[in-house]
C-alpha cells in the first residue's frame, strides 16, 4: 500500500505541473488584458511542443534502440550528458526564436514572459503532469486493491507483468519526499524557461539575434549539462563518487541558485525592457 503521506506529496506535485501553469496563465492574463498574452502563451506552449516533443524526443528514442548508441552512453557518459544537453538547448533556443519572429513587431515584455511561461508551462503538463496522473490513478488502484486485480487478470492472458509489478514496487518504495521534490524541480524550471525566453525575446528585439540565442543555448545547455553529471556522480558510469543523498541535495541545490538567477534576470529585463519603452 502507497502511504498517504506518497499520496499528498503526488497531488501536490500534480498540482504544481498542470494547475499552476493554467493559474498563472488567467491571473497573467487578466492582469495585462490587451496586451496579447494569451496568445503568446500559445505560441511559446506551440515552441516547446514542435521542437521536443515531435522532433527532438522521438529521434532520441528511436536512437535509444540502436545498440551501438546504447553502448556509447554507457562508454562515454560525459559525453552523452553534453551531447542531451547540447540539443536541448538547440532545439527549444529554435522553438524560442521562432516564436519571437512571429510576435514580430508586436514583442513586448510581456508577451516575451508570457511565451515563456507557456514554454515552460506546457513542458510542465506533458512531461510531469501526465506522469502524476497516471501514478495517482496507479496509486488508487494499489490502494484499492484494484491493480493486483488487473495484474492477475493480464497473467491470466499469458502476458509478461514483470513491468506492471516493477511499477507497483517503486510507487510503494519511492519515499513521499522524493513526489514533492519533483513539483520543486518543476517550479523551479518553470521560472528558468521564462527567463530563457524573455533573454532571447529581448535581444531580438533589440535585432541582435544571434546574440540572443548563442547566449539561450549556453545558458540551457550548462544546466542540462550539469545536472546529470551530478546525478552520474551517484552512479557505476562515473565510478559511484557520491551517494544518492548528496547527489540529489547538489542538483536541488543548483536548480535553485540557476532559477534565482533566473529570477534576477527577468527583473533585470524587466527593468529595461517596458512595454512603453517599445511602444515609442
Amino acid at each position: 500500500m502507497v502511504g498517504y503521506l506518497s499520496v499528498i506529496t503526488v497531488c501536490i506535485t500534480l498540482c504544481i505541473s498542470v494547475l499552476l501553469p493554467v493559474a498563472v496563465l488567467i491571473v497573467y492574463g487578466v492582469k495585462n488584458k490587451g496586451k496579447g498574452v494569451w496568445s503568446a502563451w500559445f505560441l511559446g506552449a506551440a515552441g516547446f511542443f514542435v521542437t521536443q516533443i515531435v522532433i527532438r524526443l522521438p529521434v532520441l528514442n528511436l536512437l535509444a534502440r540502436n545498440p551501438e548508441f546504447a553502448k556509447f552512453t554507457m562508454n562515454h557518459y560525459v559525453l552523452y550528458c553534453l551531447l542531451l544537453a547540447f540539443t536541448a538547448g538547440l532545439f527549444e533556443a529554435i522553438g524560442r526564436y521562432t516564436v519571437a519572429k512571429l510576435i514580430g513587431r508586436r514583442l513586448t515584455c510581456t508577451r516575451g514572459i508570457a511565451a515563456g511561461l507557456g514554454h515552460g508551462g506546457i513542458e510542465a503538463m506533458l512531461i510531469v503532469g501526465l506522469t502524476y496522473v497516471n501514478n495517482l490513478i496507479y496509486i488508487i488502484m494499489i490502494n484499492s486493491g484494484q491493480f493486483d486485480i488487473v495484474v492477475e487478470q493480464t497473467r491470466a492472458l499469458g502476458v509478461d507483468v514483470s513491468g506492471l509489478v516493477a511499477v507497483k514496487q517503486l510507487l510503494i518504495d519511492t519515499d513521499a519526499s522524493m513526489y514533492l521534490l519533483a513539483g520543486y524541480e518543476r517550479f523551479l524550471t518553470m521560472i528558468f524557461h521564462v527567463a530563457m525566453s524573455l533573454l532571447l525575446c529581448y535581444f531580438v528585439s533589440r535585432k541582435k539575434d544571434a546574440l540572443g540565442i548563442v547566449l539561450c543555448i549556453a545558458c540551457h545547455c550548462a544546466v542540462d549539462f550539469v545536472v546529470p553529471l551530478i546525478n552520474g556522480l551517484a552512479t557505476p558510469y562515473l565510478g559511484n563518487r557520491i551517494s544518492q543523498t548528496m547527489a540529489y541535495a547538489a542538483v536541488y541545490v543548483f536548480l535553485t541558485a540557476a532559477a534565482i538567477m533566473g529570477t534576477l534576470l527577468i527583473k533585470g529585463i524587466g527593468r529595461k525592457w517596458t512595454d512603453k519603452a517599445i511602444a515609442e
